[in-house]
């Protein structure tokens, strides 16, 4: 049966596999770690755009380790897990200024780069150099799962380990990127998490999934994902035309994004809250007005649900100087990178409001 699936799976990538993707076929390690990066925890269909702009931005790998940090978090402003970007300047500036601008070639040299797993590894390694090392991204685990009916979960140790002899087992070492590639596209456009192709499927005669009819119950998962609940008070302080940012620093959501000045409470605040009160507490004695308060704004997270407001304050003298925070002018915010919390509520408003407005 294993042998069957691979030869039926390579005949699905010759005769029937349309996926069109800027990369595949790509043997530039440099595009092939990006897309992989930018692809992580991002639909492709949202990381198409970014993939282009960095690529178009930074031809090499050289060209992203010379770039400034600020240019490239306003680039991949909107990705979110900004570690990712992190990691990418990390890993970037290794390969420029410590590998003379050369990739590593082999899995185990690929794998020890910042931000680089077993996945990403092995795709690079696969696509790049020809090495046969299996993928197992969500797509693989999905398409295996079904169709050897495979009941282990696959977030446990047991799961894990079983998960990859079987990838490895099931992999055609003559052609491994373009079997990796066929695997992943196949879990992609056909084995699909929800309405899966199974009338048209070439492997439906032999997938345990099908016959059982437990399709949508794999593969299994045995972490219940627990989402907590922040409230976030943005203080949008201006005075004359400028703004009032700070930079994140924390080991916390945003990290090394800008932020307006931050209050967050373990519960919601009423919009009869006397939010005068609640700055004052950070910044003691400002001199401002409120002008305005937003509605109640919005965030899921993969992790945690982000809520709160935006109080816009109109400050009649600039605050004290030995504060973390700079002022901006309005037109200069563009150049900083806001998480999208932030981003999207300041550009409706924006729109609204011209600068000096």
């Amino acid at each position: 049966m294993p042998k069957d699936f691979t030869n039926l799976l390579l005949e699905w990538n010759k005769t029937g596999n349309d996926r069109q993707m800027p990369w595949k076929g790509e043997k530039d390690p440099y595009k092939i770690w990006l897309s992989e990066i930018i692809l992580q925890q991002t639909r492709v269909e949202h990381g198409l755009a970014y993939y282009h702009r960095f690529i178009e931005r930074f031809p090499t790998m050289t060209d992203l380790a010379m770039a400034t940090d600020e240019t490239v978090f306003k680039l991949w402003e909107g990705l979110g897990y900004y570690s990712r970007c992190r990691n990418l300047l990390i890993t970037a500036r290794i390969v420029a200024f410590e590998r003379g601008g050369v990739f590593p070639s082999t899995y185990e040299e690929i794998i020890q780069l910042k931000g680089i797993g077993a996945y990403t590894a092995a795709a690079i390694a696969s696509f790049a150099f020809g090495q046969p090392f299996a993928v197992l991204d969500g797509n693989v685990f999905r398409v295996l799962s079904r169709y050897f009916g495979i009941n282990t979960p696959i977030d446990t140790t047991e799961g894990k380990k079983l998960y990859v002899l079987l990838a490895n087992s099931l992999l055609d070492f003559s052609a491994p990127g373009t079997y990796n590639q066929a695997i992943m596209d196949f879990g992609a456009v056909v084995c699909k998490p929800r309405l899966p192709l199974c009338k048209t499927c070439i492997l439906q005669p032999d997938c345990q999934a099908f016959k059982v009819g437990c399709v949508d119950q794999l593969p299994v998962k045995s972490k219940q994902l627990l989402r907590k609940t922040r409230f976030f008070y943005y203080f949008i302080l201006s005075f004359k035309d400028q703004y009032y940012i700070r930079q994140r620093q924390s080991s916390d959501i945003w990290k090394d994004l800008h932020e307006w000045v931050l209050v967050e409470k373990e519960e919601e605040l009423p919009l009869s809250t006397d939010f005068n009160k609640v700055l004052n507490q950070v910044y003691k004695g400002f001199k401002g007005t409120i002008t305005q308060i937003s509605s109640p704004e919005v965030q899921q997270l993969t992790h945690q649900t982000i809520r709160g407001r935006f109080i816009h304050v109109q400050l009649q003298k600039p605050l004290a100087s030995e504060t973390d925070l700079k002022l901006v002018s309005q037109t200069d915010l563009k150049n900083f990178a806001f998480p999208k919390f932030i981003n999207a509520y300041f550009q409706a408003f924006t729109r609204r409001v011209p600068p000096g407005g």
